[in-house]
């Protein structure tokens, strides 16, 4: 993929849904340990274009860009709500905590809160303020959070390539997702800063964990003339596998953990592409440096990431089947969403859930599961894609099938909103008993 070649929106959902890229929810209880990583949930100022004032937009700030552990371990944090509307942590990837809106209220304005995540499983994932951010004063970043695995991975370098899209006013003002946007320019960053460089050395082997921090956009990240071996998604390792010509296609919160060997020498830097279904454009690039190779020949082939231990079989036949329409009367704003709302579904711990997801709308569509990732399903049920996901992206009219392993008890949100930038946010919750 060039920036010369079309790649449409529908090719983009088409290429997730049918060839790529959980997660027990992070279990959030007071802080035993002391002292905790305090985060605060308040305003910042970003610089996303020359010769105009910085744009606002709401964080989780704290001493350090993001939070890491090792497998096994726990992250004990106070969140305190600097914020001047109730907000609610989100969480997505491989550790647990307890579920907002449901186990989790929102954290009204001046108010602490004390959360343990603990760290059963390694992975890339996420946290941010997003649930309840919806039309509000400026939008809500992402935090990542990584969990490392309690066995070194064979690499020279752990990079974060957190993306994240923007929606600016005549004045420089950022948009929040939720209202209308058409006027808007739109502004890409990396890690917070625009067209980023990694400098590398030769044969250095980088693993780089993408996160689509983009509001509601599915994209396609291609890194060119390079190899781009995927080794998770989501945050489950995944059987190791070359990105179809190159490109990584990821929905809205999604992650990919990538594995890239630079070459011993190249003529220029390599750009790092990015498709959203309209255009492709530049948005960082690779770049050798003049240090000696750290190697003399490449390195080979990796081994699979460790296993998070998910099942490996899945019982299709006694599974529990349900049928679920991405809108309607049913689905409501997080701002309006109550637990005495009928849940969704239900089925028994030990179960195996098998959800028929379809989009009716007139626009793609992304579904989020939270509790559990699910593995896609062939369209004969009779098998399915050889890795987890926790977000599914859906074009129009389609209709997809996913299935689960139902672990464990508890009450668990279920996400949906339209790839439209001012499409709603929606959710509905279900309960494993």
């Amino acid at each position: 993929m060039t920036p010369g070649q079309k790649l449409s929106r529908r090719i983009i959902l088409a290429g997730f849904g049918a060839g790529l890229l959980r997660v027990p929810a992070l279990r959030l209880a007071r802080a035993a340990e002391a002292p905790p990583l305090e985060l605060r949930a308040r305003a910042e100022s970003l610089p996303l274009l020359a010769g105009q004032p910085a744009a606002s937009a709401w964080g989780l700030v704290g001493p350090q860009t993001a939070l890491r552990t090792r497998q096994g371990g726990t992250l004990s944090l106070a969140l305190v709500n600097d914020l001047p509307v109730p907000t609610a942590l989100a969480f997505r990837g491989p550790g647990s905590a307890a579920e907002p809106l449901l186990a989790q209220p929102g954290l009204a304005p001046a108010a602490t809160a004390r959360f343990n995540i603990g760290a059963s499983r390694a992975g890339t994932g996420t946290v941010d303020l997003r649930l309840l951010a919806d039309g509000a004063a400026a939008p809500a970043r992402i935090l990542p959070v990584i969990i490392d695995e309690a066995q070194p991975v064979t690499v020279d370098r752990d990079e974060i390539f957190l993306i994240e899209d923007w929606r600016l006013t005549a004045n420089g003002s950022a948009l929040a997702p939720g209202r209308d946007a058409q006027q808007a320019q739109v502004v890409l960053t990396v890690n917070g800063a625009r067209l980023p460089e990694i400098r590398a050395r030769g044969q250095e082997r980088i693993r780089l964990r993408v996160i689509n921090g983009c509001q509601r956009a599915v994209i396609a990240v291609k890194i060119a003339d390079v190899d781009v071996r995927v080794m998770a998604i989501d945050s489950q390792p995944a059987e190791p596998f070359l990105a179809r010509n190159g490109a990584v296609v990821m929905p809205p919160g999604g992650r990919a953990d990538a594995l890239i060997d630079m070459p011993a020498a190249a003529k220029a830097p390599l750009p790092i592409l990015l498709h959203d279904g309209t255009a492709a454009q530049p948005i960082g690039r690779l770049v050798l440096s003049d240090q000696p190779p750290v190697r003399a020949t490449p390195l080979p082939p990796a081994a699979p990431l460790p296993s998070n231990g998910l099942p490996e079989q899945l019982d299709l036949k006694t599974a529990v089947r349900v049928e679920l329409a991405l809108d309607g009367p049913e689905w409501l704003a997080p701002s309006r969403f109550t637990a005495a709302s009928r849940p969704a579904f239900q089925a028994k711990a030990g179960r195996t859930v098998v959800l028929a997801l379809t989009n009716r709308s007139p626009t793609g569509a992304t579904f989020h599961l939270h509790g559990y990732p699910f593995r896609l399903l062939d369209r004969l049920d009779d098998g399915w894609k050889p890795y987890w996901l926790d977000t599914l992206a859906l074009q129009s009219g389609q209709t997809q099938r996913i299935a689960f392993a139902a672990e464990t008890a508890g009450r668990f949100l279920i996400e949906s909103m339209g790839t439209d930038w001012a499409a709603p946010r929606l959710v509905r919750w279900y309960e494993i008993r």
